[in-house]
């Protein structure tokens, strides 16, 4: 109650914005894969370990921000990546990668 007291204007924002939603459904939806691992995360082995799964958990969120398959996208970049120079390695992030995916279609029905 004293957050609803003390942020009204916050708090009514809705009432003048469509766009923004009344309910944090969306946000509970997406966390809960993050709360499914939290168990098995406790087990990485490492510090490292623990930041190569964060920055992994980051790539697969990346990938379905942008609407590219996760499983698709990790078996053609390991694949690909050790070919690689390390100056083309962006080429690999799943927002690039969609982009050239979508050019080799198109260029392969032509």
């Amino acid at each position: 109650m004293n957050y609803l007291l003390n942020d009204w204007p916050g708090f009514t924002n809705f009432l003048s914005d469509g766009r923004i939603c009344l309910t944090n459904n969306a946000a509970e939806r997406e966390v809960r894969g993050v709360a499914r691992g939290r168990k098995a995360w406790l087990f990485v082995g490492s510090d490292r370990g623990g930041e190569r799964a964060a920055m992994m958990y980051s790539l697969i969120g990346s990938c379905r921000l942008n609407s590219v398959d996760p499983l698709l996208w990790l078996t053609d970049v390991l694949a690909r990546i050790a070919d690689m120079p390390q100056s083309r390695l962006q080429e690999l992030l799943p927002w690039n990668w969609k982009a050239l995916r979508q050019a080799e279609t198109i260029e392969m029905a032509a």
